[in-house]
């Protein structure tokens, strides 16, 4: 039977109208990949990193712009570590807050997400990234008679047949290594001091050789050089498969000679120190210690690991053996400090901190909170008093979460007794708790993937116990009692040295179980604070233009 015109008509604009109306799923995902990527993109702030340049000569500033040709030569080496081939990956993102945000994580895969894809197009990160082929399994690396392959320097990678190679680091990285070696031994020419330009040509042999003890052993005598450059080896944690191969960065430094000299009378400090810890004379440090080696500069260039995800306050350095035969020094970066203070830790105090102890947070309160990190990490034992061995091996899978805690509670351990001593100057021990009980929230926003998230919530929850703090749920907001605060501080302290010493696998695995995750109150706090659109951490408007500028 035939239709009415009208009718079919009607039917054909109902139909065109339906299908108009339909969202286009591809502007659908391409809208949420948006919102996604812009929400990750939140949780960084982008700085620019001050720092007092009017020390520099013109010489100097010369000397600083071959230094950021030769980190940037190092940033290649990295993004061969940390994902393959740079260009490949950017040009297979279309998204320019997807390829913005690959650029912050060197990779496809979310550094404060546990290195999760941030995009379905990519796979889960490889274990050896970088390092190994991803189809490696253990019985084909075990059967490999090459010995290197153990080397902290080297890749394997397999040949046209399929084969596996063991390839040195200089081999592997050879015209990047190269580059960033002729770039410093230009910055050497025109460096003014002796002892820079001496460290400099040597580090550009080290790289090209994979033997770093010479250039390491110069550095830590570095003293008259306003500018310092730290290239190479950083850290072996990017390694998920063997946990030995090191990722390269690079940072270029100014030293800050104000805030070097506040520190180092707290560093001579550190034999007293020693002396005066809340345990038996046998739980102590089996060697006397004589001082910290602790350096503050700030920073005027990252590249590589050094610029990747998570900004690095400090680090100790050299890596690996050198530091026995050559000596230790503890850098810190005051600049990257007070911007993560600015950005960061001043927001979310204004969420969590009770209205009248709001004014007891710092940034002196903050920097000496970190720098007695350090300072604790020199005190403890690392063999049990009691015949059960290595610390490490006595406490297991645990060692390491401990050892954070120790760090952690000694450092404010510490702090009070360097108070109690009058040595602390214009400092109000309840500024450092407040200072430390807000920074606790800006840790632990990056959960409990690693030693340091877990031993973070033990010593929350101890602290609550203790009634260190107290909770006002009607406003959100933490108050410090800092009498409570510091018997509870000194009180963990104790038992957390009397673990070590006793290699008491029993208490660490109850204090890990018992504490060491994130309750449900707890959570909505950290929900407060994401919803505010706090970042989580910092990139760098950075290079030699920004800085000259800026200055």
């Amino acid at each position: 039977m035939m239709r009415n015109p009208i009718f079919l008509f009607g039917l054909i604009i109902s139909i065109a109208l339906a299908v108009s109306c339909q969202p286009d799923k591809k502007v659908e995902q391409k809208k949420t990949a948006d919102s996604v990527m812009q929400r990750k993109l939140a949780n960084y702030s982008k700085v620019k990193l001050s720092a007092d340049l009017n020390s520099l000569s013109a010489q100097e500033i010369k000397v600083f712009s071959n230094l950021i040709k030769a980190a940037n030569a190092i940033d290649k080496v990295y993004w061969m570590q940390a994902y393959g081939n740079k260009d490949s990956l950017l040009s297979k993102i279309s998204n320019q807050d997807m390829k913005e945000y690959a650029m912050i994580n060197y990779g496809p895969w979310d550094r404060l997400d546990g290195f999760t894809s941030f995009t379905d197009d990519f796979p889960p990160r490889p274990l050896g990234i970088g390092f190994f082929p991803s189809d490696l399994n253990q019985e084909e690396f075990f059967n490999l008679t090459d010995d290197n392959k153990y080397n902290p320097f080297t890749i394997i990678k397999r040949d046209k047949k399929g084969n596996l190679k063991v390839i040195p680091y200089r081999n592997a990285f050879k015209a990047e290594l190269n580059n960033a070696a002729s770039y410093l031994n230009t910055a050497a020419e025109l460096a003014e001091s002796e002892e820079f330009k001496i460290y400099l040509q040597q580090r550009a042999k080290d790289l090209v050789s994979d033997n770093f003890e010479k250039s390491d052993c110069l550095w830590l005598k570095l003293n008259d050089s306003s500018l310092d450059f730290i290239a190479g080896p950083i850290v072996n944690s990017e390694d998920h498969l063997l946990w030995t191969k090191y990722s390269y960065g690079a940072f270029i430094l100014l030293r800050n000679k104000e805030w070097t000299k506040k520190t180092e009378k707290y560093a001579s400090l550190l034999p007293f120190l020693q002396k005066n810890l809340p345990v038996n004379d046998k739980f102590k440090s089996e060697s006397n210690i004589s001082e910290a080696n602790i350096v503050i500069y700030d920073v005027l260039y990252n590249s590589g690991y050094c610029n990747a995800g998570n900004k690095l306050i400090g680090l100790n350095l050299p890596i690996g053996n050198n530091h026995i035969k050559c000596g230790t020094r503890k850098v810190h970066f005051k600049n990257v400090m007070q911007a993560k203070f600015d950005k960061i830790l001043m927001p979310i105090s204004a969420l969590v901190i009770d209205e009248k102890q709001k004014r007891n947070v710092n940034f002196d309160s903050f920097f000496l909170n970190t720098i007695f990190y350090e300072i604790s990490n020199e005190l403890g034992i690392s063999n049990t008093i009691n015949g059960n061995g290595d610390v490490k091996d006595a406490l297991k899978e645990h060692s390491n979460v401990i050892n954070e805690l120790k760090n952690d509670v000694l450092r404010m351990y510490l702090l009070n007794q360097v108070h109690e001593m009058r040595q602390l100057e214009n400092i109000n021990m309840l500024e450092n708790y407040v200072t430390y009980m807000a920074d606790v929230f800006r840790s632990i926003r990056f959960g409990i993937t690693d030693s340091q998230g877990v031993a973070n919530m033990i010593r929350f929850y101890y602290f609550e116990e203790q009634e260190a703090f107290k909770y006002n749920s009607k406003t959100g907001t933490y108050k410090i009692n800092d009498y409570k605060m510091k018997k509870a501080i000194e009180s963990l302290t104790k038992l957390v040295l009397e673990i070590q010493g006793n290699g008491d696998y029993a208490a660490a695995d109850r204090l890990v179980k018992d504490k060491g995750f994130i309750r449900n109150d707890l959570l909505q706090d950290l929900y407060r604070i994401q919803r505010a659109r706090i970042p989580k951490d910092l990139i760098y408007d950075q290079g030699e233009k920004a800085i000259i500028t800026e200055n």
